[in-house]
């Protein structure tokens, strides 16, 4: 117990402070209000969000620009938790923050197979790179050399030697029979996850307790959406659903994705999973509309999981991951500000989509 005080007392204390400089609900209806993209930006910059964005000029203040700025507070806050936290538990937030290298990888192949119609005057590069998540020294991929490779295969190749290697190379055979992302994408996805879990269940204690809980919770979410729109959208087989899925988690069992899977009533499952999910057979009668609410229930039991953690005893990982998963939510919804703001969404359109307002 007393290397677990030591082991947590710099870090729960700085993680409290980070926590602290969240936005809070009120914070976010007040940005919901302003009129336009340009008063939303001006409101931002009295926030924590303010020096990542002041430094850009009038004409750099697109939403592209100020969104990848704004995932700058994100990268940094990993980073900080990530050399602050206890020697057993790097590996853990290691992996999870793996998270948004997984999607950069994802945007360079989709970049590559994409028939570009940008401005030939700016290089594909370029404009990819203005999408990728700012990874900074954690870096592992040759992202520039993949999309100037112009080829999905050559690109992959430039994977040997990091921990995609095998995952890629293996998805690569079904790639190259349909020249379809949707293996390699589904591959990353499934391999990102195992890792992740493994990483959490590898801890012992309290870490262990509460890394289980809370990227459990995550892991279900994504899990149960998958399994949801592949039946849904996709059409899927029982045995590719299964094998696209993910046989563990921390409320969703093996059992339940295989019941979808077989064709048992998807709302029913659900509702025995999350009783707390209101109108899961209403949003399932539409699914274009329903299944984003849904997904938006969902989050925000992570989310509630995520503020529990704060109570009671500060001593374990889980108070670092649940304060690095509400941040990641918190750019969410500034996203979603952000882009609503800048194209004139009616408010109706955004509101509802947005996690902390939700909390009020």
């Amino acid at each position: 117990m007393a290397s677990g005080v030591s082991g947590y007392a710099a870090i729960s204390t700085r993680v409290r402070a980070m926590y602290s400089d969240l936005l809070t609900p009120q914070d976010m209806v007040r940005l919901s209000e302003a009129p336009d993209f340009a008063s939303l930006i001006s409101a931002l910059k009295s926030t924590p969000y303010g020096k990542y964005i002041s430094g850009l000029k009038d004409n750099e203040l697109t939403p592209r620009r100020v969104i990848l700025q704004i995932k700058n507070r994100l990268a940094d806050s990993f980073s900080s938790v990530i050399q602050q936290a206890p020697e057993q538990t790097r590996p853990l937030v290691k992996q999870l923050y793996r998270y948004f290298e997984v999607g950069n990888l994802k945007a360079v192949l989709r970049s590559i197979q994409t028939v570009s119609s940008w401005n030939p005057e700016v290089t594909t590069w370029d404009r990819v790179r203005e999408i990728l998540f700012p990874f900074g020294s954690f870096n592992s991929i040759p992202a520039q050399a993949m999309v100037e490779s112009g080829n999905v295969g050559t690109a992959v190749d430039l994977l040997k030697g990091t921990s995609y290697e095998s995952t890629m190379s293996f998805a690569m055979k079904r790639f190259s029979a349909e020249q379809n992302l949707f293996p390699l994408e589904v591959a990353l996805d499934l391999d990102y996850w195992r890792r992740l879990w493994a990483e959490a269940r590898r801890l012992s204690g309290k870490d262990r307790e509460m890394a289980v809980k809370i990227i459990g919770s995550l892991l279900d979410m994504n899990n149960l959406m998958w399994v949801i729109r592949y039946k849904i959208y996709h059409k899927l087989s029982e045995e590719e659903l299964i094998n696209y899925t993910l046989p563990f988690g921390f409320r969703v069992r093996d059992e339940d994705v295989r019941a979808i899977a077989a064709g048992s009533d998807i709302a029913s499952v659900v509702s025995r999973i999350y009783p707390d999910v209101a109108d899961v057979s209403a949003l399932l009668e539409n699914p274009q509309s329903g299944l984003p609410k849904l997904e938006h229930q969902l989050k925000l039991q992570v989310v509630k999981q995520c503020v529990a953690a704060f109570v009671g005893d500060p001593f374990h990982i889980g108070i670092p991951l649940a304060y690095l998963l509400l941040s990641d939510f918190e750019i969410q919804d500034l996203i979603v500000l952000i882009e609503a703001k800048s194209s004139n969404m009616a408010d109706e359109a955004y509101r509802p989509l947005l996690l902390k307002t939700s909390l009020v």
